[in-house]
């Protein structure tokens, strides 16, 4: 059975096009959705889980037809990019809530909510209130929800958003531990690094077109000629720009009171690096990561257009 299945797939807002004539055939598996912000990753993943109709063409998920299909929607967890929780819960409450939603008996759900609880690494936080959450604890409460009815096929929509490289690199294990479990994952993002820690298969998708799928190399090569910007923040900046130096083929820094912007053209390199750094380092501590990842956009646009970044 396909994982996925499409034929001359579009979705219009209006005038706007969010998916454009995607004709797609692709195996079970974990796949990451890999595109800019804006290119209809968000578009496609809802109308994988039925939550858009399409406007054209046709679509298949497990065999079935998403759109008001019930029984389909028991087989999909969805791990969505906005928080919604109940901030008031504990996060063992928030993830039984939704087992229970999801047709689990209230008898078994305080026992499966732990267990999906478990597989996040979240035990040591679980009965704490959500509203005291790091981002990654909440990152990992919405992957629990998203697990505990033991579904086939589970969607996670840019699950590293915010988080620190400790969190990342854990949620990035995870996620590689449900493929090994057997269940087919789609993770979007719009940082190439993170899809190739997930997963060598992908999707390409720019302006709702699908411009590759298969192995991530070949995308990973057009890359190495980009600069990739990265700012991160820590408590004491000059000692990490030392040992980024040190450890890392940083092109350019540059030095800020609570923060170092660098840029490398081995981001994979880099990042593995800098989770090292964060785990081992007693003299600094590193509290955020932001990449604004502006040449992937750029051969994006190479890649439509043919012209030189």
């Amino acid at each position: 059975m396909l994982l996925l299945s499409t034929d001359s797939l579009c979705k219009l807002y209006g005038d706007v096009i969010g998916v454009n004539d995607l004709n797609l055939s692709l195996p079970t598996g974990v796949h990451g959705l890999l595109g800019p912000n804006g290119a209809g990753k968000s578009t496609l993943l809802k109308l994988i889980t039925g939550q858009l109709k399409p406007s054209e063409g046709n679509l298949k998920v497990l065999g079935e037809t998403p759109w008001n299909n019930q029984r389909l929607f028991s087989k999909i967890g969805i791990c969505p990019e906005t928080d919604s929780f109940y901030d008031y819960l504990t996060g063992l409450e928030f993830v039984r809530f939704s087992a229970e939603i999801k047709g689990i008996p209230a008898s078994e759900s305080k026992a499966k909510a732990k267990v999906a609880l478990e597989q996040v690494n979240g035990g040591k936080f679980m009965d704490r209130v959500i509203s005291t959450y790091s981002k990654g604890m909440r990152q990992r409460t919405k992957i629990a929800q998203a697990i505990v009815a033991d579904p086939q096929l589970v969607i996670l929509d840019e699950p590293l958003t915010g988080t620190d490289p400790i969190a990342r690199q854990d949620i990035i294990n995870i996620i590689k531990r449900l493929g090994e479990q057997g269940k087919s994952v789609f993770v979007s993002s719009h940082v190439l690094h993170e899809v190739q820690a997930m997963t060598e298969q992908f999707l390409l998708i720019f302006r709702g077109r699908v411009l590759a799928s298969g192995s991530v190399t070949e995308v990973r090569r057009l890359m190495l000629d980009y600069p990739h910007e990265v700012t991160v923040t820590s408590n004491a900046p000059k000692l990490l720009a030392q040992a980024l130096i040190a450890s890392t083929n940083v092109q350019q820094l540059q030095l800020s009171p609570r923060s170092v912007t660098v840029k490398t053209n081995d981001s994979a390199h880099f990042f593995s690096k800098l989770t090292e750094l964060a785990a081992s380092s007693d003299s600094f501590s590193i509290e955020s990561v932001v990449s604004e990842d502006e040449s992937l956009d750029k051969v994006f646009d190479y890649l439509v257009t043919g012209a030189t970044p």
